[in-house]
């Protein structure tokens, strides 16, 4: 694969680089906030913890404190990398038969049946207790003041409310009285403010400082509060006395319970990982997609690609294809090793993909080829939408800053048409994530992925000012699957954060938000800054693409066999050639693959880089 790559390329903005520590993140204020931490003197995983309190506030359409988060940490004092699983897990009433006693054959993708266990405060307190240095205080308060006093709302959040706008107005009044300002859809640039939540994280810190003693103290005293005290109350009897239209196009109360609540907490795991030259990759376990992207990397081992061109036909072909065979054992093998056995040594193998790796060939699969381990896995019928589109509804799946795709039909009388875009009866607009690495002076990463609870995926719980998530979606109602729907069980989350080794060093921590399609545009980020000398910045402004070939992770879990969807900034004889080996290729805009953040270290050096698309995104340092 000859290169021809431009040897002084165009970047959107530097790559910063400094040796006292850097912050990326997908929202300036989130990166602002984090940098000043650091420069207060807290270390990385402090900074981690303001910066994810704040995108909460600041991002409400991508995340919130009713979501999950996988976070990636390497600590210089255990000189390892760890993995704090904030998945959490389905709740004790979430059963297969009491979903399908409510005559449903997925778990709708918005409202409270799609609800876990909220995992994102409980994994900010032990990340704080256990890694970090700074009181509740100290890493809590950007976020209240911000919510008390006001952020400027960014055009993705206005545009998400715009699309829902009728789904508040008709089904769910608690989030019309939060987002519809004077019954309005707020503009753009407006300082909106959310009083109720600041209030609600006021109180954890007014009753964690009354508790005395030292931040330990305090920090288990904040923990109780939320899952055993007034936050945990006030999610129950939500749930139990609300009903609330759903995806389904039913109302359905919810099955969580503040029992649920009281009885989890985060884990520390050790990651998966995957030697790849000079690199070692670690990624969440098989409860994750994470390893999607290991196995993506194992197939590539056999194609030349150093010295590669990342934007020719040849590489997006050879990758592509690779994402296709490793997508397909993501759908049969993985699920919470907790309850289930997943083969992931095997699926990691040389030996098995070297098999695996014969299937590339010079034409594009239209098939689902999971592979063959006796005694593992099942495969799932697929469902292929109708038209070219795939469907959904308000809240439910995970796209990044592209187009969402909906019903086909117009003339369908469910269909509403909003600004362009064909929309559902429930309004549809799916939520997004967020992201963000960080590295301070002594060497300390961190790697999150904070996701879930965005605004759109269910109802304001009013006194709390924020709504629970829906990760529960991503479980099948198949008793026979890896991933089937089980009380206390982890779903298999799309969340996928990173950090690799080099030389055995710890060097890199990236992610990006996006659903299936993060460890995708996570592996392109890699290959492209490994094999075709891109450092952080050139590799995140590169143009990407995706494949929508196999089944989302979100409601109602269609594939689209073949689809590519690529940046408009690729060459036209290279998506002629593209579609020649059988691609189904869809042009998108210029710069809507993605949301990527990165951030490393080598010796004293420094470095991030922020992305463009979606213009939130920045990297600080010095």
């Amino acid at each position: 694969m000859a290169s021809n790559i431009n040897p002084n390329p165009f970047t959107t903005r530097p790559e910063i680089e400094g040796t006292f520590g850097v912050v990326t993140s997908t929202h300036w204020i989130a990166t602002a906030v984090g940098m000043a931490t650091l420069e207060r003197g807290g270390n990385a995983f402090d900074a981690a913890v303001a910066t994810a309190f704040t995108l909460q506030v600041v991002e409400p359409h991508l995340n919130g404190p009713g979501g999950d988060v996988p976070v990636l940490v390497y600590d210089v004092r255990k000189d390892k990398v760890e993995v704090i699983c904030g998945q959490g897990p389905a709740p004790a009433g979430a059963t297969i038969a009491h979903y399908q006693r409510e005559g449903l054959d997925l778990v709708p993708g918005t409202g409270l049946l799609a609800c876990c266990v909220p995992g994102t405060f409980e994994t900010w307190m032990r990340l704080l207790r256990d890694y970090g240095t700074m009181t509740l205080a100290d890493v809590l308060t950007p976020a209240i003041s911000y919510a008390q006093n006001g952020y400027p709302l960014v055009e993705r959040a206005n545009a998400t409310i715009k699309t829902v706008e009728k789904l508040f107005r008709d089904h769910w009044p608690t989030s019309a009285a939060l987002y519809l300002l004077g019954g309005k859809v707020p503009a753009v640039g407006t300082l909106f403010v959310n009083t109720a939540m600041a209030a609600t994280y006021a109180r954890i810190l007014r009753e964690a400082q009354s508790a005395g003693g030292d931040r330990e103290r305090q920090i288990e005293k904040a923990r109780a509060c939320w899952s055993q005290g007034f936050v945990a109350e006030a999610i129950d009897r939500f749930c139990r006395t609300q009903e609330v239209m759903d995806s389904s196009g039913a109302r359905h109360r919810g099955v969580l319970t503040a029992d649920d609540m009281a009885r989890w907490t985060p884990q520390v795991e050790a990651p998966v990982t995957l030697d790849y030259g000079r690199y070692t990759v670690c990624k969440g376990g098989f409860w994750s997609q994470g390893p999607v992207m290991l196995q993506q990397l194992a197939l590539l081992r056999g194609f030349g690609l150093d010295g590669a061109d990342p934007t020719s036909a040849e590489f997006i072909h050879s990758v592509v294809e690779c994402v296709k065979l490793a997508y397909a054992d993501r759908e049969t093998f993985y699920g919470d090793p907790k309850f289930v056995e997943v083969p992931g040594e095997t699926l990691l193998s040389e030996a098995y993909n070297a098999e695996r790796r014969k299937l590339v060939g010079e034409m594009a699969s239209l098939e689902q080829r999971p592979g063959t381990i006796t005694g593992y896995g099942k495969q799932l019928a697929i469902r292929v939408p109708p038209g070219a589109q795939r469907t959904t509804a308000a809240g439910a799946g995970e796209p990044t800053v592209g187009k969402v795709w909906t019903h086909d039909d117009v003339n369908d009388p469910s269909v509403i048409v909003v600004e362009g875009a064909k929309l559902d009866a429930a309004g549809a607009m799916r939520g997004d994530t967020v992201h963000f690495d960080i590295i301070d002076q002594a060497g300390n990463m961190v790697s999150a992925t904070p996701s879930g609870g965005w605004l759109q995926s269910s109802p304001t719980i009013p006194e709390l000012g924020f709504c629970l998530g829906s990760r529960a979606q991503q479980f099948w109602l198949d008793e026979g699957h890896p991933n089937a729907l089980a009380p206390g069980k982890r779903p298999r989350t799309s969340l996928s954060p990173t950090i690799a080794l080099r030389d055995g060093e710890p060097y890199l921590a990236w992610g990006s938000p996006g659903g299936d399609q993060q460890d995708q545009w996570i592996a392109q980020f890699f290959l492209r800054h490994v094999h075709c000398g891109m450092n952080l910045q050139e590799a995140i402004d590169a143009l990407a693409w995706h494949s929508e070939h196999f089944p989302s992770s979100f409601w109602p879990r269609e594939a689209r066999p073949g689809v590519l969807a690529v940046e408009g900034r690729l060459k036209p004889d290279v998506i002629k050639e593209l579609r020649r080996r059988g691609h189904k290729v869809e042009v998108e805009p210029d710069w809507s693959e993605g949301r990527l953040t990165a951030a490393s270290r080598d010796g004293r050096r420094r470095r991030a880089a922020a992305n463009p698309r979606g213009m939130q995104g920045y990297a600080a340092g010095r």
